[in-house]
């Protein structure tokens, strides 16, 4: 299950839009060891599609780095989806590197509904999990 305020879903799904029609990509990251994702680090799609995302390598690195020094790791990593479901593609499953993260996606295919599921990806194999936002339950 993946706990997240309503503020970081909100978060999300607005950069999401903002970004459409390309997908939309970034972090949130938290203490290590928690499992509580608590910083909102929107990033650029390197790729600047509306089919595929890719983090911008530099940028990556340096979001990486940050969260080393703030003692952070990457707790969900998310993307959207801009004609499809919020499900992961198989792009998205063979792409996915952090065992440890969850992996919520968002789709703007309906201007006025919003669509986010959270996923565990690990050794190709897709669970979905639960998404609880307190304070909207």
């Amino acid at each position: 299950m993946l706990q997240i305020s309503a503020q970081i879903v909100d978060a999300i799904v607005a950069h999401a839009r903002r970004d459409h029609p390309d997908e939309a990509c970034g972090v949130v990251a938290g203490p290590v060891g928690s499992g509580r994702p608590v910083r909102f680090i929107p990033m650029t799609n390197a790729e600047r599609s509306p089919t595929f995302y890719r983090f911008d390598s530099a940028e990556q690195l340096a979001v990486w780095r940050d969260m080393d020094e703030r003692e952070e790791e990457p707790v969900v990593i998310y993307h959207s989806h801009t004609s499809t479901e919020a499900y992961p593609s198989r792009t998205d499953v063979a792409l996915a590197a952090e065992p440890g993260a969850h992996y919520v996606l968002v789709s703007t295919r309906e201007p006025d509904g919003v669509e986010l599921r959270s996923f565990r990806i690990i050794n190709g194999v897709v669970v979905e999990e639960e998404v609880r936002t307190p304070g909207r339950e």
